[in-house]
């Protein structure tokens, strides 16, 4: 991952939370930032703010990602680092086995990041350069009943993740996967007090860290992965009986 001031990059899920945070503070370091995300009015307010190129997109439209990234990279005069950091999680009742609601984060958490990934990796195993961070969770690390499908969406994340890692090293290129904790975004809001809840700004910075040092994977705060792991080392006949 480049460190100086003239690496290019893209940032998928850019709109608010820790997708804004790191075009933020990408964009302060002097690289040249595309954002890309839903929502028009936030990435206008981005675009302002620090000067982002800016692109309203689907993450469910995986048709239109070929020709959207061979234009971001022409515009952007080349590619050094890909984030995709697009996900929704809506909330699920306890009895809730809703189909649609479910397929949604499929798309989006799962799809979206194959999508934009495999294009990197096109890109980037030719180059012989370059590094995907993609955004996963804690919530990949075990099968929880809150919401069953957002966690098997990120430890899917996880596996795919691996596997282009395991691919691309011999080409030089780097694979970043992240599983944060709480982080201070809308998609917590509403959750009553969480366990070492950080800023967005915070977990962006612990981001790009971990991406430089060329960390295979990194929990965010780092400390969550005594959770995970503690979590993992849990028999399935116990966890069942967890409520979580």
């Amino acid at each position: 991952m480049q460190t100086n001031t003239q690496g290019r990059a893209i940032v998928v899920g850019a709109s608010s939370g820790i997708g804004a945070a790191l075009v933020r503070r990408l964009s302060a370091e002097g690289w040249s930032v595309a954002a890309l995300a839903r929502r028009a009015s936030e990435l206008e307010t981005l675009a302002k703010e620090c000067g982002a190129l800016t692109r309203v997109h689907d993450a469910k439209d995986f048709d239109a990602v070929p020709e959207l990234f061979e234009g971001l990279v022409r515009e952007l005069g080349g590619l050094d680092l890909v984030i995709y950091a697009a996900a929704v999680m809506p909330k699920v009742g306890r009895d809730e086995y809703d189909t649609p609601k479910d397929l949604e984060m499929v798309a989006v958490n799962l799809g979206g990041c194959i999508a934009w990934c495999n294009a990197a990796a096109r890109l980037f195993r030719t180059q012989r350069s370059g590094t995907i961070v993609g955004i996963s969770s804690i919530a990949g690390e075990r099968g929880r009943k809150g919401n069953p499908v957002y966690g098997t969406t990120k430890a899917a994340m996880n596996t795919y993740l691996e596997a282009l890692r395991n691919r691309l090293a011999e080409s030089g290129v780097h694979v970043c996967t992240i599983k944060p904790g709480f982080v201070d975004t809308a998609m917590t809001q509403g959750m009553g007090k969480l366990l070492w809840l950080v800023s967005a700004d915070e977990a962006a910075r612990a981001i790009l860290a971990a991406a430089r040092s060329r960390a295979n994977e990194r929990f965010v705060p780092r400390r969550w992965w005594l959770v995970g792991t503690a979590i993992r080392s849990i028999p399935s006949f116990l966890f069942r009986h967890l409520n979580v």
